[in-house]
Formats: C-alpha cells, structure tokens, sequence
C-alpha cells in the first residue's frame, strides 16, 4: 500500500472511523495525537521567546537586606537615595526595561548577591 492508497482510505472515512484509526495508532505507537498541535502551538510562542531581545528586570522581593539591595539598585540606575529606596520599598517593581540579555542577566546577578529576588521578564 502506497502513500496515495492511504490517502484515497483515509478520505473515504467517516469522523468516527476516523477517530478510531487516530486512537488504535495512539495506542499502536504509543503517541497521542494532541502532542504534535500543542508542540506546534507552543514552537511558535518558543520562536517569540527566542527571538526576545529586550527584557525588563523586575525586584519581586528585596529580601533581609534592603540597604544592601538600595545601593545595588542605586548603582545600577543611577537613581538617587530617596528615588531607590522608594523603588526597593514598592515591589514588585521594573529595575530596567528594554535591557539586553546579557544586561539583564548581569543586573539579575547583582541583585541577587545582595539577597533580593528578581525576575526577568
């Protein structure tokens, strides 16, 4: 049986038939058949991801030490003293937006050193 023999079968079944032929090949290969549309769903969102290349670092929690926390965070934006620790006092909130990868990832590793919590976005 050729490619188009199978072609020509399958278009000649009802959906029910149809639905059973996908089940007994499920359970044949041990496959389901959702795999391969949520994969492709999902390959395009991966696809955005990867070609992500801004990101906004965001302090969820500035942990035990939040003086520690303000003069990275002061270092970081440049932001005075009062203008940091307003930022470190209201979290969650946006370190940088529209930093790059390895920008965020640098900022992320500061922060993270002086106890806070961070998410890259």
């Amino acid at each position: 049986m050729d490619n188009q023999q199978i072609i020509d079968a399958v278009k000649e079944m009802s959906v029910l038939e149809l639905n059973d032929l996908v089940k007994a090949i499920e359970e044949e290969f041990g496959v389901t058949a959702a795999a391969p549309v949520a994969v492709a769903g999902g390959g395009g969102e991966a696809e955005a991801a990867e070609e992500q290349t801004e990101f906004n670092v965001e302090l969820s929690d500035p942990g035990d030490s939040k003086i520690k926390v303000v003069k990275a965070v002061r270092e970081i934006t440049g932001l005075g003293l009062k203008d940091a620790k307003e930022l470190v006092d209201n979290t969650p909130k946006a370190i940088k937006e529209g930093a790059s990868k390895d920008e965020a990832e640098d900022i992320k590793s500061q922060l993270e050193e002086t106890g806070a919590t961070i998410e890259i976005k």
